[in-house]
């Protein structure tokens, strides 16, 4: 099964990835427009429709005062139609502060229900570990950033970083883990409990995902 690849309403420059043949094509309201600028037609059209400012044809509407974002809503229905991965464009380059942060909470979301998702912007990927591993070629440069989200991440391990930690944790309540960056050597980040939202620069691009053992 592909990915689900949303196209949200905030600026979106390029793709980071080739579209694949079963790859599920999502518009959440205004980023619509993505998609018809690199004139691809979506396999569902999803949102409010307030920043698309029209409702197209065939579109899932919901109404403005809801509990959902649009990207909350594109994420549901990914996980309905059975997808694990997501990409999500167009989420993290916007105006509103707000929309970012809750699209952060978005990729939690996912992988507190077992999936796994990206927000691409213009120079960053992020994501979110929960219980995983992420790994990096030694290729890979620059700043890489991370964020406990909820109750303390424990079993932290970093490698091949700046600066190393071994079964460390990390707490909501301060940034240890900001402005780390790459050495040269191959990297791997493991979260044994708990949940770290990942930045880096986009053009390291998608890191490579270990599932940790379950006997942890």
């Amino acid at each position: 099964m592909g990915k689900c690849v949303v196209f949200c309403a905030a600026q979106f420059d390029a793709l980071a990835a080739p579209i694949a043949p079963d790859d599920y094509l999502l518009a959440a309201d205004g980023g619509l427009r993505h998609l018809n600028r690199l004139k691809l037609k979506p396999h569902g059209i999803i949102g409010d429709f307030d920043s698309l400012g029209y409702v197209p044809r065939g579109a899932q509407v919901f109404p403005v005062e809801k509990d959902d974002t649009d990207a909350m809503l594109a994420a549901r229905k990914g996980l309905e139609l059975g997808y694990r991965e997501f990409l999500f464009y167009g989420s993290l380059d916007g105006p509103r502060l707000d929309h970012t942060i809750s699209n952060f909470q978005t990729l939690q979301f996912l992988a507190d229900r077992g999936a796994h998702g990206y927000l691409v912007g213009r120079d960053y990927l992020v994501t979110v570990i929960r219980q995983e591993t992420l790994e990096f070629p030694a290729a890979a440069t620059g700043i890489l950033s991370l964020f406990c989200l909820g109750p303390d991440a424990q079993g932290v391990t970093l490698e091949g970083l700046h600066y190393p930690l071994r079964s460390g944790r990390l707490t909501s309540g301060f940034p240890l883990g900001v402005s780390n960056h790459f050495t040269g050597s191959p990297a791997r980040i493991t979260v044994r409990r708990g949940s770290l939202l990942a930045l880096w620069d986009r053009k390291n691009g998608f890191a490579n995902r270990v599932e940790n053992p379950r006997s942890w």
